[in-house]
């Protein structure tokens, strides 16, 4: 009985923002999924671009069905400006932004711990 209280008050709950964090630095990656998960997101973390790309089902070798129901359901993502070596932080939002119909609207927040001018005008 208590199993199914637990049940039905779920369904009236919004359902939990899933936020996919991508970092090579492993500090970095604990840190947001901390903050993340404070305001109770489910978090998945990857510490490439290339692994960001396979989580959401964009990898080059693998060719589309055009059905998306397979892809993990995210809400953000979260990366890192520059992660050698392969694909970094602006690649992964074109990536993501050109490659998927279903991902164009997806929110892509890039961060990056250098203070390059540079990296800000890109």
């Amino acid at each position: 009985m208590a199993s199914s209280a637990g049940a039905s008050s779920s369904k009236g709950m919004a359902a939990q923002p899933h936020v996919l964090v991508v970092d090579d630095c492993s500090v970095s990656r604990k840190f947001n999924e901390l903050i993340f998960k404070k305001y109770e997101c489910k978090v998945t973390t990857v510490e490439s671009g290339l692994k960001a790309l396979e989580f959401l089902g964009l990898v080059d070798d693998k060719p589309s069905s055009g059905n998306d129901n397979h892809i993990p359901k995210v809400n953000l993502v979260c990366t890192d400006y520059s992660m050698p070596p392969g694909i970094n932080g602006y690649e992964l939002l074109k990536k993501i932004k050109q490659e998927s119909t279903t991902m164009k609207n997806l929110p892509v927040v890039i961060m990056s711990e250098e203070i390059h001018p540079t990296l800000i005008n890109e």
